[in-house]
């Protein structure tokens, strides 16, 4: 039975929306990028051959501008991540094996995982169809956030998966000090930070992650226990197909 048009032309609609609308990230963020990098490197440079009666104020100012360069970088970096995240088609799509992706993401945040002395644990992991990179970009968003919100202890996070009807779901867990129930959904959504120490983030990591697994066909989600730590979880089918977010 044919498709009522209707029904097809809102479809149409509202992949020339996110097509446009993954555009103009693409370009406010390249826009950004320039003149900041710019700002950086000569200021970076003033700060080095500072001197004089002034230095002290000279380089308050200079650091100013340098770390104010830097959060708005970071925030370029983030809208990209999120524009490539609604780029997602099916032609990206091919046999992926987990457990390579996963650790193709932990040597990219090696230095991370070093400076905390962080231990990564994981169990045998399925191959399934997806895009590589941006599965594995999942796992990198996963670790890091556990490391931006570890407690006392060094953090440890075990990454492990279980086959159910239809999907494969993938579990992020760690030893933080965990998430007050009020905040599992609003960690999802852009720009939310819940400590100040993440100054630097642009709080869009796990908004990124939660585009990559809903154009999967999966879903997200996180649970918690105040004091004892988080686990994430997330759903992949079996035989996911590229699905465009309404």
């Amino acid at each position: 039975m044919p498709e009522p048009k209707s029904s097809r032309g809102g479809e149409e609609s509202q992949q020339s929306l996110n097509h446009d609308l993954s555009d103009f990230l693409l370009r406010t963020c390249h826009d950004l990028r320039t003149p900041l990098r710019a700002i950086r490197a000569h200021a970076e440079l003033l700060l080095r051959h500072a001197g004089g009666p002034q230095a002290a104020d000279f380089e308050d100012r200079l650091n100013f501008i340098v770390e104010g360069a830097r959060k708005i970088e970071s925030l370029a970096e983030g809208l990209s991540g999120y524009s490539i995240a609604l780029h997602i088609e099916e032609s990206s799509f091919r046999p992926a094996q987990m457990d390579v992706l996963l650790r193709s993401a932990l040597a990219r945040v090696s230095k991370e995982l070093n400076v905390n002395h962080a231990q990564v644990t994981y169990d045998e992991l399925p191959t399934i169809r997806g895009d590589p990179d941006r599965l594995s970009q999942v796992f990198e968003i996963l670790v890091l956030n556990a490391l931006r919100h570890r407690g006392a202890a060094a953090p440890q996070i075990h990454i492990t998966a279980e086959q159910q009807p239809g999907a494969w779901l993938f579990l992020v867990r760690d030893n933080g000090p965990g998430v007050e129930p009020a905040y599992l959904e609003r960690i999802f959504k852009p720009f939310e930070r819940l400590n100040v120490k993440e100054s630097f983030a642009p709080g869009l990591g796990l908004t990124i992650s939660r585009e990559i697994v809903a154009r999967h066909g999966g879903r997200i989600w996180a649970e918690s226990q105040v004091g004892i730590g988080s686990v994430f979880r997330f759903t992949i089918p079996s035989e996911p197909r590229a699905h465009a977010r309404g």
